[in-house]
This record gives C-alpha cells, structure tokens and sequence, in this order.
C-alpha cells in the first residue's frame, strides 16, 4: 500500500453544519454564559449558530459581541460603504457563510444587486463610485497583501479623518476575523 500523494489538491467539498469543528453551545445550557447571550440577543436578536460556536469560549464571545457591535453599529462608517467592505473580505477569504450572512445587510444599505455580485470579480470593474474603489482597493490590499502601499493610505488620509481612518480600517481588519475563523471551524449554512 502506498502513501497518498500530497501534491495534489485536496477534494473540495460543500461544508455542513455537521462538520463545524467544535461543538455548537446551545443558548440556555450553560447558566455562566446568562449575561454574555443576553448581551447577544439585546443587540443581535437571536444568537445565530457563529456565537453558537463562540459561547464555547465566554471570554471571546463577549469581547467579540462587544467589537463586532462596535464595528457595526457605532462607527461613522456609512452602512454601503461597510457592507461593501465585508463582503469584498468575504469573497477574498472564501467565506461564503460570511458572505450569504451579509446580504441582506448590504441590500438594506443600498447596495445593489450588481455590486453585490461585482464583489465577486477579483478585478473589480465598473459601477462602484470613487469612494466605493478606495475602500475596495483598501479592503484588498488589507486582506491579501497586509501591507498598504504608501500611496493608498495617503489617499484615504486625505478624504477622512483620523477616527474615520481608524474605523475604516477595523472595519476591514475585523471581518478578516472573522472570515477566517469562519473558515477555520466550517462554519456554513
């Protein structure tokens, strides 16, 4: 018997939630996690099968509900521009869950269908503004390369201000979090 050949690629399969890498914790089973999904269901609504897998850890559920809203929810950010980013790391990552997750998000903030599925284009072509290729060419070279050339955040420095700035860029940096413990843990629909 021989060994498998490990230069090829391996298999590429759907995932499931049966093949999520941890177990999911049920809202409600462990009383020491009471405030934390609390705190996820005043803000959230529902505790979605992410924290499910997140309440394994208290600690990061909560510092993750707590950044994560932040993000969302009180940056000056415009909710277009935002969704635009995550769904563009989406995309980049590979994480679909990620992606099908912020659809809605982004369709409410008036992005349209065409940009949506432009997103999926790795060279991006027509139809966003100027502003929407800034934030998209800052959204790509964050989450491809890290390092950002000198003449893209000179252009973002001087369109935005230094909480702008900072809030762009822990837009971007925190979906590529999250994206990637998504794909980590096979976390799918």
């Amino acid at each position: 018997m021989g060994c498998p050949d490990k230069s090829k690629e391996p298999e590429s399969r759907p995932m499931t939630s049966g093949q999520i890498r941890v177990p999911l914790v049920n809202p409600g089973t462990r009383p020491e996690m009471e405030h934390t999904e609390a705190r996820i269901l005043a803000e959230r609504g529902r505790i979605s099968l992410l924290y499910q897998v997140l309440l394994n850890s208290e600690p990061i559920a909560s510092g993750w509900e707590q950044m994560l809203t932040a993000v969302r929810n009180k940056t000056t950010v415009a909710a277009d521009l935002r969704e635009l980013m995550i769904l563009r790391v989406a995309v980049l990552n590979e994480a679909a869950f990620e992606f099908e997750a912020h659809i809605p998000h982004a369709k409410r903030a008036g992005v349209s269908q065409a940009k949506i599925e432009g997103l999926k284009n790795i060279r991006l072509e027509g139809g966003y503004s100027e502003e929407e290729m800034l934030m998209l060419k800052l959204t790509d070279h964050m989450t491809r390369d890290v390092l950002v050339p000198d003449a893209v955040m000179k252009e973002i420095q001087q369109k935005y201000s230094a909480r702008e700035m900072v809030e762009i860029v822990a837009t971007i940096a925190a979906y590529n979090m999250v994206s990637r413990f998504l794909v980590a843990l096979n976390i799918s629909h």
